[in-house]
């Protein structure tokens, strides 16, 4: 076992020019990743640091490192960022995330957008998780994903004086365990905000922030569309899961009827067949960067996603009753997908930092 510890301890970090600083000056990864400030909250935005007394500077700082430190992957290849990228809106560009060894997914990373200022309490796609911090350990230690033991991705981070020190100045003392690592995670992902969209400053009062064809979709989508029935908020998300028939396939003939989903969703979690095959409803912030959609990505385009809502879903045994066709022309579903475009906004984007504490 020890071992095992010092071969974990001696992973090596992403390549950087410097790795300490001489003469007891500032370390470089410090200077690379200084305490910030809490970012404001942009337009339309549901964050309320005040409300998050746990989210401070310095736990921001030490959860940037480790949302892009790959050391805390099995392989040392992978990090949180690996699938949720700050270009699509922290998801990601696939059908399905890649974990360890290219081993592939059946589900598609969520965005992290406002995450930390939900309307019910429940994170991943099925809901498993009733807080942020506890969605920050899963792709940890799944065996799919990241595949780090909990107590391997503590001793990674304790072998390294650098995160001590770190972990220190943010929990002001030297305890470093794993829900003190989620803890940080969870921090970093709360400042990954999303508002003033042009959706935002149309609400406030700017009416040439959107275009007539969007302000047409918008009538839509809060009106005949019903697309507010499920994306409501400012987050455009009512965190509640619903079956809309994606990933059905019709099972063989004397298969059970759950197996024709491959993913049983919400089902799993709760042991109710009464929520077999039903998925989060998804925020719609930054929705236009993250192609394709749905849980397993089965749909390429915002407007096959549109298209699908059109036609009520896919019928299966346990579909929801919200989910019905909606008499949409095509022209309309262009106009619904203009006004998705419009949520597009700003307050997430990051880069990972260029050197990491040793």
């Amino acid at each position: 076992m020890l071992a095992a510890l010092l071969g974990l301890a001696c992973r090596a970090a992403p390549s950087v020019s410097m790795t300490a600083a001489p003469n007891g000056a500032t370390p470089v990864w410090e200077v690379d990743n200084p305490v910030l400030p809490l970012p404001a909250p942009p337009l339309g935005s549901p964050a309320d640091f005040a409300a998050t007394p746990w989210v401070t500077p310095a736990k921001v700082r030490l959860g940037r490192w480790l949302f892009h430190d790959t050391r805390l992957s099995a392989d040392g290849t992978l990090s949180c960022a690996s699938c949720h990228r700050s270009a699509h809106g922290f998801s990601e560009a696939t059908a399905t995330s890649t974990g360890v060894g290219g081993q592939r997914g059946s589900r598609k990373a969520p965005p992290i957008l406002n995450a930390a200022w939900p309307i019910y309490p429940a994170w991943f796609w099925d809901g498993r998780a009733t807080s942020l911090a506890d969605q920050a350990k899963g792709p940890l230690a799944n065996p799919i994903e990241m595949a780090m033991p909990l107590d391997d991705v503590v001793a990674i981070v304790a072998a390294r004086p650098g995160y001590r020190r770190a972990f220190a100045e943010a929990f002001s003392d030297e305890r470093l365990d794993i829900d003190r690592v989620a803890e940080a995670l969870a921090a970093y992902e709360a400042t990954r905000l999303s508002g003033n969209a042009p959706a935002d400053r149309f609400d406030a009062g700017d009416e040439a922030a959107l275009t007539p064809a969007q302000r047409r979709g918008r009538a839509l989508f809060f009106g005949r569309a019903g697309c507010n029935r499920c994306h409501l908020g400012p987050n455009y998300t009512d965190s509640r899961f619903y079956n809309l028939g994606a990933g059905w396939r019709p099972p063989a003939p004397g298969a059970p009827a759950p197996s024709g989903f491959a993913d049983p969703g919400r089902a799993a979690v709760t042991g109710d067949a009464r929520d077999t095959g039903a998925f989060k409803t998804p925020t719609l912030r930054e929705v236009s960067r993250r192609a394709p959609y749905m849980h397993d990505g089965s749909l390429a385009t915002l407007r096959d996603a549109v298209a699908h809502y059109r036609a009520g879903g896919i019928p299966n045994p346990w579909l929801s009753e919200l989910s019905r066709p909606i008499p949409l022309s095509d022209t309309e579903v262009d106009e619904l997908v203009a006004f998705l475009g419009a949520l597009d906004g700003e307050g997430f984007a990051d880069r990972p930092p260029r050197s990491f504490p040793r």
